[in-house]
């Protein structure tokens, strides 16, 4: 499969999915529409699919900052959740190999696949927040994964951490040493290969762990929340303007409550 953005490698019975728009392999509506794309044309040997970035900076950066305005932003989350409802909906086991920065929409892929391995200069975070929008992906996923406690520190402040304080909230599966990550999913994947595909695809299924209809309701309230109202506010777009403005934000919610 050729694309712009993405590379994508099929050996067997694994498919792996490179971004690949360096430095910070940052997530536009165009390479979202290429990933989803690679998976719907993925064949039925598939069933292992591995992500990964290219670059020396990290996995990704996040989506696109500009893609975060008002106007743009229903697209933008339209083509990203139709990324995680493919891999929810999948029987495919997903694996992420991460290295460097792992922000916004890369750290929801990351962190939204069965195995995240990171190396151990990784780092994590969910910094929308600091836009004046929230990451819909991480408010359903990260309270049962790392708990209410942790998922609101980090998306609440828009805190980055690291590969072990992931690791030990339970963002990652594994942490290895700088330049692993790929061989350490590599290895993985072929310790997976070795059982039993349908006993594997049943353990998934009855983990249930972001699956079905209650996975996806808690994702359409989240992304009905930021359509009609997180966007109504004004604080999302004046949030944009300051980040491209290289200026601090000045939060309309907060002159409010000041009047």
């Amino acid at each position: 499969m050729k694309f712009q953005t993405i590379e994508v490698e099929i050996a067997g019975r694994t498919a792996r999915i490179t971004l690949d728009r360096p430095p910070l392999n940052i997530l536009d509506v165009p390479m979202m529409q290429e990933i989803a794309g690679s998976l719907d044309r993925l064949p039925p040997p598939v069933e292992f699919v591995v992500f990964a970035g290219t670059g020396e900076r990290g996995f990704s950066a996040g989506a696109e900052i500009r893609d975060h305005a008002p106007e743009r932003a229903a697209k933008m989350l339209g083509a990203f959740h139709g990324i995680i409802r493919r891999l929810a909906a999948s029987d495919w086991i997903t694996v992420s190999a991460v290295h460097g920065i792992c922000l916004g929409g890369g750290c929801e892929l990351a962190t939204f696949c069965d195995f995240a391995i990171a190396e151990e200069s990784a780092t994590f975070g969910q910094p929308e927040i600091k836009l004046g929008c929230f990451p819909p992906v991480a408010v359903v996923t990260f309270p049962r994964l790392i708990g209410p406690r942790a998922a609101a520190e980090m998306i609440l402040t828009g805190r980055t951490i690291g590969a072990e304080e992931a690791r030990e909230l339970g963002l990652v599966s594994r942490v290895v040493p700088g330049g692993e990550a790929r061989n350490a999913a590599s290895r993985l994947v072929e310790e997976l290969s070795s059982l039993s595909a349908s006993a594997l695809r049943l353990a998934r299924q009855a983990l249930g762990q972001f699956r079905g209809p209650e996975f996806d309701a808690a994702l359409r309230e989240a992304e009905e929340i930021y359509v009609k109202r997180l966007l109504q506010t004004g604080d999302a777009a004046e949030g944009v303007r300051a980040f491209i403005e290289k200026r601090a934000p000045v939060w309309q919610g907060r002159q409010a409550r000041m009047r």
